[in-house]
């Protein structure tokens, strides 16, 4: 594929729960569809619980733990919103540790809504420019970003690719521009 995932691995970092189901499975799909592996990788094996805002969802199996895997193993990191998702990763040593990874070594990373709390916690958004769910702007601000509200920013301002976005209503042009971020480091 021209503008493809060549069978790209692609890290889906949640929580064991509290991963906004929509933030999940969009993006999964868009990855499949540009010929990508997404790989649901969280901190305890088993299934995870999604949910929908508040009510509990769907429930999906792990592919792996972030004890068992490192970004070598992957092209890039897909980071699903909703609020219990981020504010458990961002607490989870290891977790922090593999989102790191990934700046460390140049691999293209997404996050949306939510989820640049754990980006945050892994100290690799200062100096660089990206968006989130607007509460956040605060925590960003005061970790060294430049926050702006728009729909999608693809940040180049470092060491890889930075895809961030808003909400639920910003996935189509989220979607299509981490694919385009993942498809052009699609060799782990």
């Amino acid at each position: 594929m021209a503008n493809g995932l060549d069978g790209a691995a692609v890290a889906v970092l949640v929580a064991p729960e509290g991963a906004e189901q929509i933030e999940l499975t969009s993006p999964w799909d868009a990855i499949r569809e540009a010929g990508g592996q997404p790989r649901l990788v969280s901190t305890a094996g088993g299934r995870v619980q999604a949910f929908n805002h508040l009510d509990r969802a769907d429930t999906f199996a792990v592919d792996t733990t972030v004890d068992q895997a490192g970004a070598h193993d992957f092209a890039a990191l897909l980071l699903p919103g909703g609020v219990a998702n981020p504010d458990h990763l961002r607490t989870h040593e290891r977790a922090v540790a593999f989102v790191r990874e990934f700046f460390d070594t140049g691999r293209p990373v997404a996050a949306i809504c939510h989820a640049p709390w754990v980006l945050i916690e892994a100290d690799v958004v200062r100096g660089r420019t990206l968006t989130s769910y607007p509460s956040l702007r605060t925590d960003l601000t005061n970790a060294g970003a430049t926050w702006v509200d728009e729909p999608v920013v693809v940040s180049t301002d470092g060491p890889n690719e930075l895809v961030t976005s808003r909400t639920p209503k910003d996935l189509p042009v989220f979607n299509k521009a981490l694919v385009s971020a993942f498809a052009a480091k699609s060799t782990p």
